[in-house]
């Protein structure tokens, strides 16, 4: 393979006996924050560096970012501000692309959380809960459209394209064990499949069909975190000092 693709300017490289994977990396952005990195320190994560660490022998040449951009909450005004300033360090990186699903909010009704575990505490304490419905209540529900599939459809094409000798997909979302599927048995092309350590339900469909499925450790979270500050076309920039 050379130096030229669709995507733009890059180089990977076989050792003489072609020794090593090139590998193309798949990135479920909302599937990994919530997973791993909402509740801890390591938001400022550089995707592709982290792809590499979990495949050291290899060579990650490319690497796809799956998301969407999210709207500012009346809790969180600044949240579209850290993620626009996130994907700008993203984009420092020539061999990352960032490939956009989009959120649809839509009014719902549901009941009310606490009313609800009230009748269900009754039940389990035996008492006869006939007739009895929580209370419900309007609410505006965002649900983030996309992701998953664009990542399957890049997978599938980029595979049938022969773009890559293998690929890693970060992600715990079941929906994804059939593009895997098709990759590895009907392209005969490997497709290791990370998740986060800590997660209580690691996918059993992934499991099933991935080449090899495994853990995403803090440390490797740690190791592969973007510089405080970051220059590119329009200046320096630097993490949010709040996340």
């Amino acid at each position: 393979m050379g130096c030229e693709t669709a995507f733009g300017r890059f180089c990977f490289f076989r050792g003489p006996e072609g020794d090593f994977l090139n590998i193309w990396a798949y990135i479920d952005g909302f599937n990994l924050y919530n997973g791993a990195l909402k509740k801890s320190p390591y938001k400022w994560l550089n995707v592709h560096t982290l792809s590499q660490t979990l495949r050291p022998t290899d060579q990650v040449s490319y690497t796809k970012f799956f998301s969407a951009k999210v709207d500012a909450r009346p809790n969180d005004p600044s949240q579209p501000l850290r993620q626009m300033l996130y994907w700008r360090a993203l984009r420092t990186i020539p061999s990352i692309k960032i490939i956009e699903g989009h959120f649809i909010t839509k009014k719902t009704n549901l009941p009310d959380a606490d009313d609800l575990d009230r009748i269900k505490n009754l039940q389990l304490s035996g008492i006869d809960t006939t007739g009895q419905f929580p209370k419900m209540a309007h609410v505006y529900r965002s649900e983030e459209k996309g992701t998953d599939v664009n990542l399957a459809v890049h997978l599938v094409h980029d595979a049938h394209m022969k773009r890559f000798d293998a690929a890693i997909v970060i992600s715990n979302d079941s929906d994804l064990a059939e593009s895997v599927r098709i990759v590895r048995e009907e392209l005969k092309l490997p497709v290791f499949v990370f998740y986060y350590a800590h997660t209580k339900h690691p996918s059993f469909q992934l499991k099933q069909v991935a080449s090899r499925f495994r853990p995403i450790q803090d440390s490797h979270l740690l190791n592969n975190q973007f510089p405080q500050t970051l220059e590119d076309q329009r200046g320096q920039f630097s993490k949010p000092t709040e996340w």
